[in-house]
């Protein structure tokens, strides 16, 4: 118990800040504006960080990618599969949600006001022009700029590859751009410290200036989330496992998951639950090889927990400020930036979060400001979302068996024991 506590901590504590903060604003209703200047700091600290977190931590990452590495069969595979799973996860948490307003605001004009109109009119583009211009900016000086998010995500790519391509005089370079990113994941912890009394605060004239229903929303949200997270894996994990093996395999994932789901509930981390994972997975008849290759891979660059997480944040707001998605455009979109969103997640191990929130603010057209509250989402789904983060990476090592092995795997593996 006493190890739970621990591990949960931090987001106890982020937590009951936010209840704190709740039940401050329906007692003292629009006076706990008093504290908004709190909030306001908190908010105000994260933004400041935003442009140099992505820029050193993205070019660190591809500035130190090997190219020159060959791709086995295995890693390919692994590869293949987290994109088609990744892609299923997020269509599953459309379709679960598009028809669920996971908050009820009573007034969207007032949740506006509070966000200075936070829904945006752009210019009217075509798919082109659009696209140049997300992707593009005319100057340095506005790439420095939250709202030229995506354009510096691409220069910080590029600029990765530019150093890596440099060789030998690249690499001192590559070494300040580390040293940069270790700077920016400190600035971040220490800015944590204040998040308890920012979001706090932030919630408490919140919830005295909008009610309790967005209050409620965040509880709506949890409970949606978990239900969905909790058929997710039932449903699809099963059918993945039935896919590479058949009900063979089902059996085996199911009779061998348990110790890696309770580790990555009790851990809250899909880094620890590795050690555990790779033995449930092995247990389950997948080779030592590709159970250590896609696990390990899977806990960085495989989040179906987080792919559906993305598309809640998404809808959350969606719900928050009555925006409609009424064109296959509009849902294409959706989907289109939680991926994107999640594969910021896994790109940049920490401040991924952090900046996949405000590519979707950005890329949806909301204010900055409205920052805090993807926050608490994140924060109130963080235990299901690790569950299938760890639980899909089994399921995931189950499909390359059957992709490297071949369709009779499972009886090999169960031959091999009878032996």
């Amino acid at each position: 118990m006493k190890k739970i506590i621990k591990n949960y901590k931090s987001t106890l504590i982020l937590l009951g800040s936010v209840v704190i903060g709740a039940i401050c604003g329906l007692i003292f209703k629009e006076k706990a504006e008093i504290v908004k200047p709190l909030g306001d700091l908190f908010l105000n600290l994260l933004l400041v960080i935003i442009v140099p977190l992505i820029f050193f931590t993205i070019t660190s990452s591809i500035s130190k990618m090997n190219e020159k590495k060959r791709l086995s069969k295995i890693l390919i595979s692994t590869i293949v599969i987290f994109l088609i799973t990744s892609v299923v996860a997020v269509l599953f948490g459309f379709l679960t949600t598009a028809k669920i307003n996971l908050v009820n605001p009573e007034n969207t004009e007032a949740i506006k006001e509070v966000f200075d109109n936070t829904v945006e009119e752009g210019v009217e583009l075509n798919i082109l022009e659009r696209t140049v211009s997300v992707l593009s900016t005319n100057s340095f000086v506005n790439l420095l700029s939250t709202s030229n998010l995506v354009a510096l995500i691409v220069m910080s790519v590029l600029f990765g590859i530019a150093i890596n391509k440099a060789g030998e005089k690249g690499k001192k370079v590559a070494e300040l751009f580390d040293s940069f990113s270790e700077i920016m994941y400190k600035l971040i912890e220490i800015i944590m410290y204040y998040a308890p009394i920012g979001l706090g605060c932030y919630f408490a004239s919140l919830v005295g200036t909008l009610g309790g229903t967005i209050a409620v929303g965040f509880l709506k949200t949890f409970v949606v989330y978990t239900l969905v997270c909790l058929v997710f894996m039932a449903v699809f994990y099963s059918l993945y496992a039935f896919i590479a093996g058949g009900f063979k395999a089902v059996k085996a994932f199911w009779s061998n998951i348990i110790p890696s789901a309770l580790t990555s509930i009790g851990t809250c981390s899909s880094a620890a639950s590795v050690p555990v994972n790779i033995e449930c997975t092995k247990k389950m008849g997948v080779p030592n090889d590709i159970a250590e290759t896609t696990v390990s891979l899977g806990t960085s660059f495989h989040k179906d927990g987080s792919c559906i997480g993305s598309v809640f944040k998404i809808m959350f707001l969606v719900s928050l400020f009555g925006t409609s998605l009424s064109t296959f455009g509009d849902i294409s979109k959706v989907l289109g930036i939680a991926l994107l969103a999640t594969l910021l997640v896994t790109a940049v191990p920490i401040g991924g979060g952090t900046i996949s929130e405000m590519l979707i603010l950005t890329m949806m057209n909301y204010n900055v400001a409205a920052l805090p509250i993807l926050t608490i989402v994140a924060t109130i789904i963080d235990a299901p979302a690790t569950l299938l983060n760890v639980v899909g990476d089994s399921a995931s090592a189950m499909m390359v068996t059957r992709v490297v092995e071949g369709k009779d795997w499972i009886n090999k593996k169960n031959n091999k024991k009878e032996k």
